[in-house]
């Protein structure tokens, strides 16, 4: 690590004397092994095409090389990238929630930070659920049923404030200067990386071809007559089947350059990227909150009831079949937050929100937290109506028993809770699991009296058709025709 001369005072005017100072003044209150987080402000930057630099890819590869990264694309409202491992969790069980909560807890309020930089800034644990609590097959693919990082590097931004954080354990070695020197250093490299634009481009104007995809029609076909059954008789009142298709890609794309078009055509959803492990990541621009906290207030969406962009979105508000799927999910979350004592609150009617090339009835539902913990929120409210079924029990277990794959990451939370205890958990739809030149797509949609099997089987194409077109996945053919994304 190069020293940073002590006098030496970055673009926004902090100096690295300031900075060490702070670094060791906190450390005096740390017990051995504990974690020290330095943050400072970055003249500028775009988490998403920075992300790679944060842990380049050779120190990924190398021995010891910690693999994890993570994106959080709100832009224009809050990005986030982080990449390594300070402190994480991994477990499956009923529990999962409050140990995530509890893990969240004792990392961030054990942090010794310098009381420093506007909220953006802050710590945060970053989070992603199974949608069930735990696998049903173990294996190296298998999707636990929560895992929790906070991680090493933390790069936040909102509007045009860029701040850099650095979080590690002291001892061993591992010194407040040396923080301070590598915080310092890497926050100099990214600001000479932003004003020369070097090596910031992501490759995302060609179509990525696809060389094959899974059938997927005849099982779903079957899937969804059985799943009708079960609402005409009653048994259940909604369920929401979903199907995986697997598209076998020319070539391995970088899931930054799957991500990018996201932003041109999911402008109203929130991006993410979850990478455990080198060359396999899930990735999605979702447009489903689970919840909100921010200050205290929460906020949850229900969003149910699907139709593609045109004149055929403002049929939605008239349709009975998608009125009664909306309202289902409504009524839950509400019934939800009433039962953990939140007195929430909704507007008396759905209005349209469009995400991209689909239409969606949408309700905000609001509440005051109070002295509740935002993962115990989350764990009753998961999994909603939207994307499982009612009656809850039965619809999860009729899900394992109708959907011949493991959902994993699909339809599940994902996000991040911060030293505040704001907190933002998305659902993972509209999403993907990229494996080398393999992408998997999961979709899915509701049956409930009046459903049909045409009708869902047309919703899932949709959705399925979209997400390919925005992830900038074509045919060979349509590779060869066209070079725009509709």
């Amino acid at each position: 690590m190069v020293q940073a001369p002590s006098s030496f005072t970055n673009s926004t005017g902090d100096s690295f004397t300031s900075l060490l100072a702070a670094a060791n003044e906190r450390a005096r209150q740390l017990e051995e092994e504990g974690v020290l987080s330095l943050a400072l402000p970055l003249a500028g930057g775009d988490p998403m095409l920075l992300l790679p630099h944060l842990e380049p890819e050779a120190e990924q590869l190398a021995p010891g090389g910690d693999s994890f990264r993570f994106l959080w694309d709100g832009a224009p409202g809050l990005c986030i990238a982080a990449a390594g491992r300070t402190n994480s969790l991994e477990l499956s069980g009923p529990r999962r929630f409050e140990l995530a909560q509890r893990f969240a807890s004792a990392c961030l309020s054990r942090l010794a930070t310098p009381e420093n930089g506007p909220p953006l800034a802050r710590p945060r644990v970053l989070l992603a659920f199974g949608f069930f609590e735990a696998p049903l097959q173990p294996g190296p693919t298998a999707i636990p049923g929560v895992q929790a990082v906070l991680p090493r590097w933390q790069l936040s931004r909102q509007g045009q404030h860029c701040w850099l954080r650095l979080q590690r354990s002291l001892g061993g070695g591992v010194t407040p200067r040396l923080l301070a020197e590598e915080l310092w250093e890497q926050a100099r490299r990214l600001e000479r990386l932003v004003q020369q634009q070097d090596g910031l481009e992501l490759r995302v104007d060609s179509r990525i071809a696809i060389r094959r995809s899974s059938p997927w029609q005849e099982s779903y076909r079957s899937a969804v007559e059985r799943g009708l059954e079960r609402v005409e008789r009653g048994e259940l009142e909604k369920v929401v089947l979903a199907v995986r298709q697997e598209l076998q890609l020319e070539a391995a794309p970088h899931p930054l350059a799957l991500l990018a078009p996201l932003r041109r055509h999911q402008s109203g959803s929130c991006r993410f990227l979850w990478q455990q492990a080198h060359g396999t990541a899930l990735i999605g621009a979702s447009p489903e909150r689970l919840l909100t906290v921010r200050q205290g207030q929460l906020r949850s969406d229900a969003l149910a009831g699907t139709a593609p962009a045109g004149e055929q979105a403002a049929g939605l508000l008239h349709s009975r079949k998608d009125r009664h799927e909306h309202e289902l999910v409504v009524d839950t979350i509400t019934a939800v937050l009433a039962r953990a004592g939140l007195n929430p609150r909704r507007p008396r009617h759905p209005r349209l929100a469009r995400h991209g090339q689909l239409v969606h009835l949408h309700t905000p539902i609001t509440a005051a937290l109070g002295q509740h913990q935002a993962l115990s929120i989350a764990a009753a409210l998961h999994p909603t109506p939207a994307v499982a079924g009612l009656p809850r029990r039965e619809a999860m277990a009729w899900l394992r028993s109708l959907e011949p794959f493991e959902r994993g990451h699909y339809a599940a939370p994902i996000g991040w809770i911060d030293s505040a205890g704001d907190a933002d958990l998305r659902v993972a739809i509209r999403s993907g699991t990229l494996r080398g030149d393999r992408l998997e797509l999961t979709a899915g949609a509701g049956l409930v009296r009046g459903s049909t099997v045409e009708r869902e089987l047309q919703e899932v194409a949709l959705k399925l058709g979209v997400l390919q077109q925005q992830l900038s996945c074509a045919t060979d053919h349509q590779a060869a025709s066209s070079s725009s994304i509709v």
